[in-house]
């Protein structure tokens, strides 16, 4: 990443295609590896820009940017991190983890015990150096093939 500083607000109104598109980039580029071509063909299924419009209407959007280019963006709810996206390129720099640390602190409002997410096979080991453990499967169905994800969690304290 480029030394210009990377500053990290909350996501805004009309942003939603970007986070659709950066969601989709993300995928194509970290998952394919994890996932079958049919999986990564049908991630977003019935996902539409009016998704990530109600995402970032509900609050708890953060993204990070650089030069007004959406890098990546986290959401949070008490006791749960919801997602977590990195553009390809912005992978490996250390995003993802002040992203995370950020996504935490917005899930322990209100909530006192462990943080849950479901880490997309490829984010797993990620998560795991995060602290989190694996404590079950399961997957989302958009309408295609079922996505396989780790279920994880960070013990309370």
């Amino acid at each position: 990443m480029a030394a210009e500083e990377v500053t990290v607000r909350p996501a805004r109104a009309g942003e939603g295609a970007a986070l659709f598109d950066l969601t989709l980039r993300s995928v194509r580029g970290l998952a394919a590896g994890h996932y079958a071509p049919a999986q990564i063909a049908g991630w977003m299924g019935a996902r539409t820009t009016a998704t990530y419009e109600a995402m970032i209407a509900r609050g708890g959007t953060m993204v990070a940017e650089r030069a007004g280019m959406i890098l990546g963006f986290v959401d949070a709810e008490p006791g749960e991190v919801t997602r977590l996206f990195l553009l390809p390129e912005a992978a490996g720099a250390g995003l993802g983890r002040r992203l995370l640390e950020i996504g935490l602190e917005a899930a322990r409002r209100g909530h006192a015990g462990p943080i849950r997410l479901e880490a997309t096979l490829n984010a797993e080991g990620f998560y795991r150096r995060c602290g989190f453990r694996r404590i079950g499967t399961g997957h989302f169905d958009q309408g295609g093939d079922p996505i396989p994800v780790a279920i994880m969690e960070l013990p309370a304290g």
